[in-house]
């Protein structure tokens, strides 16, 4: 019986190492290839994600630029008559706040005079305006805004910036002089130091870079440009005005390189990427080094194990026969007896992976179904703010539109702090306190735009207000009060906001004297197709809130609405009464 075990042990052995033997080195072959191919691949991948990243960032500040230019013109060139008034001090304004980023503003006639220039500056003499590029390009496609390659300032005298790097903005104005009206030209220096801020630190891998060029393939911005310029280094930067956006294979002064090209929009400009192929590639000596020695050690512990599984040939079935039987009963923790021949191990293996993973399917339901919640209500979440923002802005729009500016610049600061509010770092629950704040900013804005339209009153107990709210349950309900409520009644609308606790439970109640609803509406609110009766709001508001309280605390909470027409409506918020710090101490637990 003995010498059958040892023979059987044996054949495992011989059998089983030959064949790991075998496996291994098909295996490390075929890994290593496949390495190969999805190291690169990455590599790639990372470096055109850094490209469009980069892309992305010198488009946001071209559009930052061209914003400045656009407030530039519609803000302080258009509406003005250049015969009786100056705007010095709003193009003075404009360029305070951009001072980090922008070196010259200037305003041309179409015949070269200069009419404005912050800050103050003179024309070099005998210089020609109309000759210059940027001018040229300015009034020939009057409907575009034009960037100029980099170059040092010249145009202006006794300017402290004069000898600096800076590329031009440049677009054709409308100049109101009394009852007449003439082209001209809006010129904005922008520093070049704030366009070569956004790749400074920028690589895509050792020995790689990345550079900038015009669309005839002049190079804007180079890491090594004085190399360049002193003839000591070149750049394929002709070649690569050529290349499509994406990846490219090229060779150059005999290094094999790998070039991903972006566009910028706007301009014409290409964002190039240089990665030297060395940077993709396992040839490297110590890589192969590393990877001889993985395959050794990985084929040592194989023999290991071979000889430990062929040195178990017996153990008790019965031991693991019982731990089945505490399975069956549903102890799914219990420990598993592993031991006697191969068969046996791997059977036993089998039973504890199979326990295992009935216990890892369990939790994996649980939290399916807490993140299917969490979703479900930062959907609901997510339906609020993009709309409020739009009336907001529509709003400002308007009160600027009707030339109330003092107005517009106290809804944009009302604005300011409920947006704080509204991100909240991300969180979905902020106290009580901060709620009532953020709908005391909607109300402030709504009460500008529509002056003695309505008045508002807001009470609350100081016991609740360090207690938990969810972000934006009241500003909704408050919006639909507006404009459902109060848009077709007469005379002076009022909106009540009250908070008490009573026992365990915060009550917010919203109340309007508006048009009220009939029993068929207010029922409407909650259900799938939501009754619009105003073109403004947001039409989700009510039930939009209430799913997302339910979600949250449970079905024991959300909203309830009291409302007759001609009366009124009262919307009362039912929520727990739990401090915000309790809140937070639990989160931070799970």
């Amino acid at each position: 019986m003995e010498k059958k075990n040892n023979s059987i042990r044996y054949t495992i052995f011989v059998y089983f190492t030959i064949t790991a033997l075998a496996a291994g080195l098909l295996i490390s072959l075929s890994l290593y290839q496949r390495l190969s191919s999805q190291v690169a691949e990455v590599v790639q991948e990372e470096n055109q994600s850094l490209i469009n990243q980069v892309a992305r960032s010198v488009e946001s500040y071209l559009r930052t630029v061209m914003k400045l230019s656009d407030s530039l013109y519609y803000g302080a060139v258009k509406n003005a008559d250049l015969s009786s008034q100056s705007i010095n001090n709003e193009i003075t304004l404009l360029y305070d706040n951009n001072k980090d980023n922008v070196d010259n503003i200037a305003l041309f006639t179409q015949g070269g005079a200069m009419v404005e220039s912050v800050p103050a500056a003179r024309l070099k003499k005998n210089l020609n305006i109309t000759g210059e590029k940027w001018f040229a390009n300015a009034l020939e496609k009057t409907e575009n805004q034009h960037f100029s390659d980099p170059h040092v300032q010249y145009i202006f005298e006794n300017n402290e910036n004069q000898y600096r790097w800076v590329f031009s903005l440049s677009r054709a104005v409308e100049l109101t002089e009394g009852t007449s009206t003439t082209q001209g030209v809006l010129l904005v220096d922008l520093s070049y130091s704030s366009l070569e801020h956004l790749f400074e630190g920028v690589t895509t891998g050792k020995g790689g870079y990345v550079y900038l060029i015009g669309s005839d393939g002049e190079i804007l911005y180079h890491p090594r440009i004085q190399l360049i310029d002193s003839g000591r280094l070149k750049e394929n930067n002709k070649a690569a005005s050529g290349y499509k956006d994406g990846i490219h294979r090229e060779v150059f002064e005999g290094d094999n390189r790998i070039i991903t090209v972006k566009s910028v929009g706007y301009t014409g400009w290409k964002i190039v990427g240089v990665t030297p192929n060395s940077v993709v590639s396992l040839n490297t000596i110590k890589t192969r080094l590393f990877i001889v020695f993985m395959i050794t050690l990985i084929l040592f512990i194989l023999v290991l194990i071979n000889s430990y599984i062929s040195s178990r040939i017996t153990n008790p079935i019965k031991e693991l026969e019982k731990s089945v039987g505490i399975l069956e009963e549903g102890d799914l923790e219990t420990a598993v007896s592993i031991g006697g021949s191969y068969e046996i191990q791997h059977l036993g293996n089998s039973i504890k992976n199979m326990a295992i993973q009935i216990r890892v399917l369990m939790d994996d339901i649980v939290t399916e179904h807490e993140a299917k919640r969490k979703q479900e209500f930062d959907t609901l979440q997510s339906q609020i703010n993009p709309h409020f923002l739009y009336n907001t802005l529509d709003i400002i729009v308007w009160m600027i539109e009707n030339e109330q500016k003092n107005e517009a610049v106290k809804a944009v600061t009302a604005l300011a702090r409920f947006f704080r509010i509204s991100l909240s770092k991300g969180k979905s629950i902020i106290t009580v306190r901060d709620e009532l704040e953020h709908v005391r900013s909607y109300l402030m804005i709504q009460h500008m735009r529509f002056k003695n339209k309505f008045s508002y009153e807001i009470q609350a107990e100081e016991e609740c207000m360090e207690l938990t709210s969810l972000k934006l349950i009241l500003q909704p309900l408050v919006e639909n009060a507006i404009y459902h409520g109060m848009e077709f009644m007469d005379g002076e609308g009022e909106i009540k906001l009250s908070v008490v606790r009573k026992g365990d439970n915060l009550i917010i109640q919203v109340s309007d004297n508006g048009l009220g609803m009939t029993e068929e509406q207010v029922k409407s609110l909650f259900s799938h197709e939501v009754q619009v009766t105003s073109k403004k709001g947001s039409g989700i508001g009510v039930k939009n809130v209430n799913e997302r309280i339910k979600l949250y605390f449970g079905e024991n909470y959300g909203l309830t609405i009291d409302s007759e027409p001609d009366e009124g409506t009262t919307i009362t918020i039912l929520l727990p009464a739990v401090t915000y710090d309790s809140v937070l101490e639990k989160e931070k637990q799970s």
